[in-house]
């Protein structure tokens, strides 16, 4: 199965993208802000939906840190 982390601090958005995302068949893995995202960041991660303006870090600096 192929895991998807969605980098989001809105809950809401959180919810939709996870509950659409796992009835896609996919495994998700959630991080509410960009130093959480990089630290649950691995090689079993295939795809990566990042949020540009997240909390302690954004998405451009979580994006270049991976």
């Amino acid at each position: 199965m192929q895991r998807i982390l969605v980098i989001e601090d809105d809950i809401d958005i959180q919810d939709i993208l996870k509950n659409h995302l796992t009835d896609a068949g996919y495994e998700v893995v959630i991080a509410a802000d960009g130093v959480a995202g990089i630290a649950k960041f691995d090689d079993t991660i295939s795809l990566v939906l990042l949020d540009i303006m997240l909390p302690k870090i954004d998405g451009e600096t979580a994006e270049n840190s991976v």
